[in-house]
């Protein structure tokens, strides 16, 4: 049984910085790892996601350099900064076991956290 455990959300006022994490626990092998974010009323998007080895990262459009994802032993991290308003959502962590690279595409990834929430105020 794989899970994960996303921990780090929190209120901040705008221009703060946040830093997420995700703990996977189970057996799993060489997976793809991913943050997705909701936000009240809209779909579910891509935020960030990192290959296996580490070496290759991706960004949904709207982040714009404000964050870096990374990853350490089987654990992704997710450091916000410049914060927004419009950042407001859950925030989820994915991971794909058929994949050692993200992809933007949730249907693709098999595990998924249950969500941290992150609050930006103005």
């Amino acid at each position: 049984q794989v899970q994960l455990v996303e921990s780090g959300g929190g209120l901040v006022q705008a221009g703060g910085s946040l830093r997420l994490s995700c703990a996977v626990s189970g057996r799993i092998e060489r997976y793809a790892m991913a943050w997705f974010r909701q936000a009240p009323g809209k779909e579910r998007e891509f935020v960030a996601g990192i290959a296996w080895y580490g070496e290759d990262t991706y960004y949904g459009n709207f982040v714009n350099g404000r964050f870096t994802i990374t990853r350490y032993n089987l654990n992704s991290y997710l450091q916000m900064n410049s914060l927004k308003p419009e950042d407001t959502a859950v925030y989820y962590c994915a991971v794909s076991a058929r994949s050692t690279t993200p992809t933007v595409l949730e249907v693709y990834y098999d595990y998924w956290g249950q969500g941290t929430q992150v609050t930006v105020s103005s």
